[in-house]
């Protein structure tokens, strides 16, 4: 598996899935999912819509991914995945590998070749840069033998400069 950072908006890089970091609603926020929604269209808030009224009536749990059409983005998918609230008292690293992990089970299952990841949690979620990048790139790693032959790229795209940083330390560790 080929993995690279290609620092940016993610809404422009040219994958056959992106990664949205959703909130548990699938209808659209800030951050990330306000700008996958907005350059998206409305294909894809359609196909949120219809998750919710059948497989996610409460909601897409944290952890977990789900893809729909990517509508005007370049990439054919969204795989859509609820990161963490970072809490200083609760350890829930284990929430945001299960967001990368099954993002990419997500991806292989659909037939992508190549996905693109935001730092999920790492923005209004409050994740930590360093330990976000950390956990994102281990849990690649580590799942990236249960995707071989089907996922070929990952591009992490982080944004700014600190962020792309912190990916770019995780990946000559």
């Amino acid at each position: 598996m080929d993995i690279r950072i290609e620092p940016g908006d993610i809404t422009q890089i040219d994958t056959d899935a992106v990664v949205n970091a959703a909130n548990s609603t699938l209808l659209g926020g800030g951050g990330v999912d306000g700008a996958i929604h907005r350059r998206g269209g409305p294909e894809i808030l359609t196909a949120c819509k219809e998750l919710r009224a059948t497989a996610y009536p409460d909601g897409l749990p944290t952890g977990q991914a789900v893809a729909t059409t990517a509508g005007k983005l370049p990439a054919r998918w969204v795989i859509h995945t609820v990161g963490p609230v970072f809490a200083k008292k609760e350890d829930r690293s284990h929430l945001l590998a299960a967001c990368y992990r099954n993002a990419l089970l997500a991806a292989a299952e659909v037939g992508a070749e190549s996905i693109a990841f935001p730092a999920i949690s790492a923005g209004i979620y409050g994740w930590p840069m360093d330990d976000a990048a950390r956990i994102a790139v281990e849990t690649v790693l580590a799942t990236a033998p249960q995707v071989e032959g089907t996922v070929r790229e990952v591009v992490f795209v982080p944004f700014g400069a600190s962020a792309e940083a912190a990916f770019r330390a995780q990946l000559d560790a």
